[in-house]
């Protein structure tokens, strides 16, 4: 099961690379993307999506969901998927780049109020942390607040294992459309990494 913010509510982002990658190793796949939903949105029914939203089952093709869309609570949606894994890749929507100062206090209360509910079902879970992105655009992302937000998810997503993006690739290495959004080669290459990166994890490298 993978949840996800605007990098997987798009047919060309992650919801087709890495599901199609996840597929292709034989994974059975669900993905669910709302745009500009939090960690925290996915502990009750929060309405989310105005910027878009996709899901995908399986080797079907990845469907927009029109209008407005609300996200299932986690619990929920693993008592109805009973998924092996739940992969959550939320960052970029949380980290603040706009704003002065790093909001830490309530990053940390979405990501362990999330983190929390998957480790009560007893699902293991892996969290995939923002990519470089680049510089400017309309959302102000910097690569030192990339980095910081990449840091502050890695000490803090336990007991879901962590997947650093910031791995993958140069600063700037992949274009984006606006600093934050990949083009459709860079979430190639991202979704290939990620799904190498879970394997990788899997057999305990």
């Amino acid at each position: 099961l993978i949840i996800g913010d605007s990098h997987m509510a798009t047919p060309n982002y992650l919801i087709g690379s890495l599901h199609d990658d996840l597929i292709r190793k034989g994974a059975n796949v669900h993905s669910i993307g709302i745009c500009g939903a939090n960690a925290g949105d996915w502990l009750k029914v929060t309405p989310g999506g105005s910027c878009g939203a996709a899901e995908r089952r399986g080797k079907a093709p990845a469907t927009a969901l029109a209008g407005k869309v609300n996200t299932t609570p986690i619990k929920e949606l693993i008592g109805k998927e009973k998924p092996d894994l739940v992969l959550i890749v939320i960052g970029d929507t949380m980290a603040g780049y706009e704003k002065q100062s790093f909001p830490k206090a309530w990053i940390w209360q979405q990501t362990t109020g999330l983190t929390k509910a998957i480790a009560q079902t007893g699902t293991q879970c892996a969290w995939v942390g923002p990519s470089w992105g680049t510089e400017g655009g309309k959302y102000g992302k910097t690569y030192a607040k990339v980095k910081q937000m990449s840091s502050f998810l890695s000490a803090n997503v336990a007991p879901c294992s962590y997947v650093d993006s910031l791995k993958f690739s140069t600063p700037g290495q992949w274009s984006t459309t606006d600093g934050q959004h990949l083009i459709v080669q860079g979430y190639q290459k991202w979704g290939l990494a990620i799904s190498g990166a879970l394997e990788d994890a899997r057999k305990g490298v």
